[in-house]
């Protein structure tokens, strides 16, 4: 059964692949994740659902399964382990190990900024997932707070273990355009690197910028440009200066608008070499901080901007 969006839905009790669907993680512009029990081996996975229509053209599907092949051959601490990808019954599925915590979108929503020695460990285990993808010749390209889940670490001096996911919608670095073959955007407008808008051809100085937007969004409180309508929004990615951080939350030293301004770069070129230089760049800076504390939730800006 399918939504009016083109998104399974009622899905619960019923068994895919082997997966039976126990109830909804939560849902995004082209997929629906469950909560599933793997029924063969007794144990608890995230099941990733494609919407209906992309499973129904030939050149997606066949790239989702060569790139989700391609992520679940990444072994990474915070990457989220790919256990299986495939088709069943018209529909595509990945089922990934289940993260019990909340992503970093959730996170954001309830807390607001989040104090600088938190945001710089997040954004370290981020950038160490995204630059082990590069390795691989893999381009994230939707790094958002929704892709990013924290869960509870191990011990006092590593409170949280972040992981990183939705690896089966990347696109390796040689494909050259922006869009899918179903003329449907691969990114997020929030975090979208102006390269992926223009349709040029993208590398993992990509993630640099994105990775960029949300450090700026855990930080500042809101992502570096919020504008009315989604053409404004993708016209500031390409032409506009984002404001300083600390203009948004005083207190932040100026070196840190340099690294983020640096990451925020509209030219490939004039950004960090990798994700691990950059907040590599963000700790030293972010070191005189102290905890800066973040603005009062009264004054983050209203619009939020779109998940």
């Amino acid at each position: 059964m399918e939504a009016a969006g083109g998104h399974p839905f009622d899905l619960v009790g019923k068994e895919i692949a082997g997966y039976l669907v126990e109830g909804e993680i939560g849902r995004g512009g082209m997929a629906v994740v469950y909560r599933a029990r793997d029924l063969r081996l007794d144990r608890t996975v995230a099941l990733k659902l494609l919407a209906p229509e992309l499973a129904r053209n030939d050149t997606f599907r066949q790239r989702f399964a060569h790139e989700s092949k391609a992520a679940a051959a990444i072994d990474h601490p915070h990457i989220v382990p790919v256990f299986e990808a495939g088709e069943s019954d018209g529909l595509l599925y990945i089922a990934m190990r289940y993260v019990a915590g909340q992503d970093l979108r959730a996170l954001l929503d309830r807390t607001g900024p989040l104090p600088v020695g938190t945001a710089v460990r997040i954004a370290g285990q981020v950038a160490s997932a995204l630059d082990a993808a590069h390795d691989h010749d893999l381009v994230h390209r939707d790094v958002k707070p929704g892709n990013i889940l924290v869960a509870r670490g191990t011990d006092s001096e590593h409170p949280e273990h972040v992981y990183l996911t939705d690896f089966g919608l990347t696109k390796k670095s040689l494909s050259l355009t922006g869009f899918t073959s179903v003329g449907q955007f691969v990114g997020t407008l929030d975090y979208v690197a102006p390269e992926q808008i223009a349709g040029k051809p993208v590398d993992g100085r990509c993630d640099v910028y994105s990775l960029g937007c949300v450090v700026y969004e855990m930080l500042a409180g809101g992502p570096p440009f919020q504008r009315d309508d989604d053409m404004a929004l993708l016209w500031a990615h390409q032409y506009d200066p984002p404001a300083p951080p600390s203009e948004r939350r005083p207190g932040l030293p100026a070196e840190v608008d340099e690294v983020l301004a640096k990451a925020l770069a509209k030219s490939p070129e004039d950004r960090w070499g990798s994700c691990l230089e950059f907040t590599g760049a963000l700790r030293r800076a972010g070191a005189g901080a102290g905890d800066v504390p973040p603005p009062p939730r009264w004054a983050l800006p209203v619009f939020r901007g779109r998940a």
